[in-house]
């Protein structure tokens, strides 16, 4: 099996912030603006990433349109899972921020453990690759809540957030720089990328009263998802983010 993941370019981070976009007013446009409803396009998208997951498993290699398929959905999913938590079951954000961070904090230490690596660069059996999207799942879901408590509970503007969030990404870029060590910088900055992205959504999505674009869920999901399908055919037909081609050159 061949690493599972893309090499860390200019055009994963580019990706990543349109997938959270896109999963932030997917959602929306899903459950609110179609009145799904939270539980059925909870479920709905829950069986589409199950689906999705079986065929990024079975492959022995990083295919971009496969595995950005699987974090589009995660995207959806992640934020579905608190929005559930926050709607439904009527949890607090402090708390469920709280608890994300605290299982994240057990799935990377349980990680580790077994596998005395963190590193994205040796996805390359099986159960690395299970700890793997368990943890894209869990910073999902601590983004999202974290996003929801920074907007809603602090009474942050839109732009404010995404101004905010992305200020905090060129912090971490910053520290990498200096000395902060590659696998941490990846995952904080991997954590702190779906609350920019969702954040975006809000505000592209939001309406202008409300201090948004006013664009709406619909033409938003659609622009990003337009950008996605570009991009993903890029990588496809360029390779520049294939870990296997940069092994061949070193």
């Amino acid at each position: 099996m061949l690493n599972k993941v893309p090499e860390i370019t200019a055009f994963f981070w580019v990706i990543k912030i349109l997938c959270t976009t896109i999963g932030e007013s997917a959602a929306d446009y899903v459950n609110v603006t179609l009145g799904v409803g939270l539980i059925a396009t909870t479920l709905i998208t829950a069986v589409l990433l199950v689906v999705a997951l079986v065929v990024q498993f079975r492959l022995d290699r990083y295919v971009p349109s496969v595995y950005w398929t699987v974090v589009a959905l995660v995207s959806v999913v992640g934020t579905l899972i608190t929005d559930n938590l926050t709607d439904n079951l009527g949890v607090s954000l402090w708390i469920s921020t709280g608890v994300f961070l605290v299982l994240l904090l057990l799935t990377f230490g349980v990680w580790y453990r077994t596998e005395r690596t963190l590193s994205i660069h040796s996805i390359v059996t099986t159960r690395r690759e299970a700890f793997y999207w368990l943890v894209v799942v869990v910073t999902f879901a601590l983004g999202t809540a974290a996003g929801d408590l920074l907007i809603d509970q602090l009474q942050t503007g839109l732009l404010a957030a995404v101004l905010i969030y992305a200020a905090a990404i060129a912090v971490v870029f910053v520290a990498y720089r200096f000395g902060l060590g590659a696998t941490l910088s990846f995952w904080i900055a991997y954590v702190l990328t779906r609350p920019l992205g969702g954040s975006l959504g809000d505000f592209l999505s939001g309406d202008r009263s409300e201090g948004g674009a006013g664009l709406g869920t619909l033409l938003t999901s659609l622009l990003f998802l337009a950008a996605i399908v570009a991009t993903v055919v890029y990588l496809s037909v360029t390779r520049v983010d294939r870990t296997e081609r940069v092994a061949v050159r070193r």
